[in-house]
């Protein structure tokens, strides 16, 4: 058995000549066919004339130089229009004549240089010809001649068409890839924004915490530890990261609502105080939600540790039937010293996760002093 699929698939690798071969060498056997004699393009109407020598070499003028119609589109023109030239002169009136439209409108599509050149060539070349047929006593009148070049242009004006659409689609394609590598690009900083300032930001807390600890041995170790542990913790993340750069990569590694209370204690033995409490139930499928529920508590108390270390801060997370709402709130200012500066690339990188499921998000300092992260973020959607 055939497999046609894979017939199809290599005739596709094949070179473009040899795929642009085949109808050339079918139109150069139809015109040797009796049935189809006299069946060609009349310029003229001159008196059919019999196959002969001369003929032939006319048949392989037209329909040989086909195959190379988008390699070499200038180069099949010009021989397509010798032997249509030949053929007219000559009466024979192929069936090979018709393929005048076919390397026109090829021209008009493939060829990249000398285009108005090309033009102007063959409107001139066509004058000699209209009045050599006059002089061989053919009866087209001068209307005849200006509608079959017409004809011609508007063949030539299809080519250039295609060649228009064809440009335009590859201009579409070219923004379209650069703005799914710009997408890219942002995703992987965001994910890098996330996974590295959160344990960085603990890390340097911590570890400015200890410079005061070095009397007290045990929490001075205990501190070491909760360093030690971070650190492996963002080297473990780092590589989940990478391994979702990955084509094959399992979506289901991703962190969720149900990894809270692991982010809510690190942040405690970073020094943080935080009270966490949860409503209602976690939806069996809340697609991405609950991954993006996650990344905004997280940049939360990021931010809490960066920027007012040590103040109380609060997160409220309430699942509901169709959507999941999370209130961080950090009260004071708290210690300074020892936070990172920011860019406020993580709060504009979650303002967009949470517009891209519909969801809202605000960031803020209310009026008692309280800095304050809210978000509703739509349940159920896509992945």
């Amino acid at each position: 058995m055939i497999d046609l699929g894979r017939t199809a698939e290599a005739w596709r690798r094949c070179d473009v000549v040899v795929r642009d071969s085949p109808f050339g060498l079918l139109v150069a056997v139809a015109s040797l066919l009796p049935g189809l004699h006299d069946k060609g393009t009349q310029v003229g109407d001159l008196p059919a004339r019999p196959l002969d020598a001369v003929a032939l070499v006319a048949i392989a003028l037209e329909c040989l130089p086909l195959a190379v119609r988008r390699r070499w589109p200038a180069v099949c023109l010009a021989l397509v229009s010798a032997g249509f030239v030949l053929d007219q002169l000559r009466g024979y009136h192929l069936f090979a004549s018709n393929v005048l439209p076919v390397a026109l409108i090829s021209a008009g599509a493939h060829l990249e240089r000398f285009r108005r050149a090309a033009v102007v060539l063959l409107s001139l070349a066509y004058v000699p010809l209209a009045l050599a047929l006059d002089r061989l006593g053919a009866d087209e009148r001068v209307e005849g001649y200006v509608v079959f070049y017409l004809a011609l242009a508007l063949t030539w004006g299809i080519g250039a068409r295609l060649r228009s659409a064809r440009a335009a689609e590859e201009e579409r394609r070219r923004h379209v890839a650069e703005a799914t590598r710009a997408a890219e690009r942002t995703r992987i900083a965001r994910e890098l924004h996330d996974v590295v300032t959160h344990h960085v930001t603990a890390m340097v807390v911590q570890a400015e915490a200890a410079r005061y600890l070095t009397a007290v041995p045990e929490r001075l170790d205990a501190t070491l530890n909760a360093v030690t542990d971070t650190g492996r913790r963002a080297i473990a993340d780092l590589r989940h990261m990478l391994d979702l750069l990955k084509a094959d990569h399992d979506p289901d590694g991703l962190p969720s609502a149900a990894d809270l209370h692991t982010l809510v204690e690190r942040t405690r033995r970073a020094g943080q105080p935080v009270e966490f409490a949860e409503e209602g139930s976690r939806a069996e499928s809340a697609g991405s939600a609950e991954f993006v529920t996650y990344r905004v508590v997280q940049e939360a108390l990021t931010n809490a540790l960066k920027h007012a270390h040590g103040s109380p801060t609060a997160v409220q997370v309430r699942y509901g039937e169709k959507e999941i709402s999370v209130v961080v709130s950090t009260h004071g200012t708290g210690s300074r010293a020892a936070a990172p500066g920011g860019s406020g690339r993580g709060l504009a990188g979650l303002r967009e996760r949470v517009d891209a499921l519909g969801g809202e998000f605000s960031a803020g300092r209310q009026a008692g002093g309280a800095f304050v992260v809210r978000a509703r973020v739509p349940a159920g959607g896509p992945a």
